[in-house]
């Protein structure tokens, strides 16, 4: 895969289309295309607005499924769904790999879970991941630009071919925009959440030379939570990460230290409006959406209102290092998060759902071991199971399908559900097929669970939205390529796997270096 990838990003730079000396790509993780429209409209001095005023808006833009943070920027930086980049969600198993610490491979028996979440981490209750910085967490600037070695390899699945770990950018199937750019002698960086996001170097495992990633998983100084348990926490530690593109707009790495030139594509995610949706309350405000349509509550809308006068910092200092002429800004999100309608919530505790349909299997088959092998439930249900067979498969189906009982609603009183909350089921060579993926693919979930509008799957209070799902609150996405220079909405359908090719086409690369784009023939977007 590695020598494909390579192969891939010798291919010559594109000749036509419009030219920009530098992509920088947002993703304001948990933001719909309905929240832009809203903010835009009553806030038209806002630098959402000014962004609108000076470039194109794709108004029917949506991620792919599952609509999680990892398959959802994949998609935007490699121009390919789950099926290809090999990549579910942050959480899954692969059949075809042995269990974090193995080190003696020979006869051992493959299938384990694959987990790239903090839990990699060194030390997850440190913003630093672990690296031992003074000073935390004003100091977290200081991160190194190679967080691959903040990651406890004895955490990571191994390779049976090798009896070696792999890293989350090993694990990518695909090669990315950051790739094609290093080939062409081009400049990368990036800010996201977890050192786990070395997966965005790729299969070359050197695609951004300069990636902070600030821990938001760990504890805020002097409190028992992390970032995202207070709005507040989550808007410092996002400015951490604008301070950074900052740094690297002026010319400098992220930490405005060392001079290295501004990226020819960088970015960051925001993560401020995302817990502002889940959150019941914070800092003694409402969380989520008002009732009734009623738009974003006050934690959400100063959520919204940071991210907008952070992005106008961001837009300020361009100008100011005269970039804003050639500097394209490109828009979006991972994911939205479901339910904006506070009266559709409906929590299901998913554990008490699988231990019942493991305890039917035992039941059914005397001596065998528990049907699932993992479980990722968020506002959509992906099971791999330890049978593979059609008959196991249709069993979990007809199982879920069959359970009803209580769930609880905004308020935490007790709401009924039926069908497990799914509104439908495909199992076996039916999940595959959903994915477009290749039945018996060693990744590829035995069951996904499409859910019902509005359940979440967790076992308390503390969310009042989730994503992952299927549902147009987790896939309606903004999207707006600023720098056309004059305001133009497309209203055609398009997908968040346009944006890798479209990244490419800007800087003047071929999009066809990218191996997601030949694959499933994705397009640059239409203009």
């Amino acid at each position: 895969m590695v020598a494909a990838a390579t192969a891939a990003l010798t291919a010559p730079a594109a000749s036509a289309g419009d030219r920009s000396a530098h992509v920088l790509l947002i993703s304001v993780d948990g933001m719909h295309q309905s929240d832009l429209d809203r903010y835009t409209a009553t806030h038209p001095g806002s630098t959402l607005a000014g962004l609108l005023g000076h470039g194109t808006e794709y108004t029917h833009a949506r991620t792919p499924v599952p609509s999680d943070s990892f398959p959802g920027l994949l998609a935007q930086v490699t121009g390919g769904g789950p099926a290809t980049t090999g990549v579910y969600y942050d959480v899954t198993y692969n059949r075809a790999l042995l269990p974090a610490g193995t080190t003696s491979c020979a006869g051992a028996r493959p299938g384990t879970a694959v987990n790239y979440t903090e839990d990699l981490d060194r030390t997850k209750n440190a913003i630093d991941a672990g690296q031992g910085l003074p000073g935390l967490p004003g100091n977290v600037l200081a991160m190194t630009v190679a967080p691959q070695s903040l990651l406890d390899p004895a955490r990571l699945p191994v390779d049976p071919r090798t009896c070696t770990p792999v890293y989350p950018h090993q694990y990518l199937q695909v090669n990315t925009v950051f790739e094609v750019a290093r080939q062409a002698g081009l400049r990368t960086a990036w800010a996201d959440k977890h050192p786990a996001y070395e997966i965005l170097d790729g299969p070359t495992g050197a695609g951004v030379q300069d990636l902070f990633t600030p821990e938001i998983n760990s504890l805020v100084p002097g409190t028992t939570g992390d970032w995202t348990t207070d709005n507040a926490a989550t808007q410092r530690y996002d400015s951490y990460k604008v301070r950074a593109v900052l740094n690297e707009i002026g010319g400098y790495d992220h930490s405005g230290t060392h001079r290295v030139g501004t990226p020819a594509i960088f970015g960051l995610n925001f993560q401020s409006v995302s817990t502002a949706e889940k959150l019941p309350l914070s800092g003694g405000r409402t969380g989520g959406y008002l009732p009734g349509n009623g738009g974003p509550g006050p934690v959400l809308s100063s959520a919204l209102d940071f991210v907008d006068q952070q992005l106008g910092a961001i837009t300020a200092e361009l100008k100011r290092r005269h970039l804003d002429r050639s500097t394209t800004i490109v828009l979006s999100a991972k994911h939205g998060q479901s339910p904006t309608d506070p009266a559709a919530l409906t929590r299901i505790d998913d554990g008490a759902l699988l231990d019942g349909l493991n305890a039917a299997w035992r039941t059914a088959h005397p001596g065998a071991a528990d049907l699932v092998a993992q479980a990722t439930d968020d506002d959509a249900m992906l099971l791999w199971l330890t049978d593979r067979s059609a008959a196991a498969t249709t069993f979990a189906e007809n199982y879920l399908l069959a359970r009803s009982g209580l769930g609880n609603d905004i308020s935490g009183a007790p709401k009924p559900f039926a069908h497990s909350g799914l509104d439908r089921a495909y199992s076996g060579d039916d999940a595959a097929r959903y994915f477009h993926a290749r039945p018996g693919d060693p990744r590829v979930p035995d069951l996904v669970g499409i859910a019902r509008y509005g359940v979440v799957y967790t076992g308390g209070t503390k969310k009042i939205a989730e994503h992952g799902g299927a549902a147009a609150d987790d896939r309606d996405v903004p999207l707006v390529i600023a720098g056309t220079g004059r305001p133009h909405a497309v209203t055609t359908p398009v997908g968040t796997t346009q944006i890798a090719p479209t990244i490419l086409s800007l800087l003047g690369l071929r999009p066809d270096a990218l191996q997601a784009v030949r694959i499933e023939g994705t397009e640059v977007l239409p203009r």
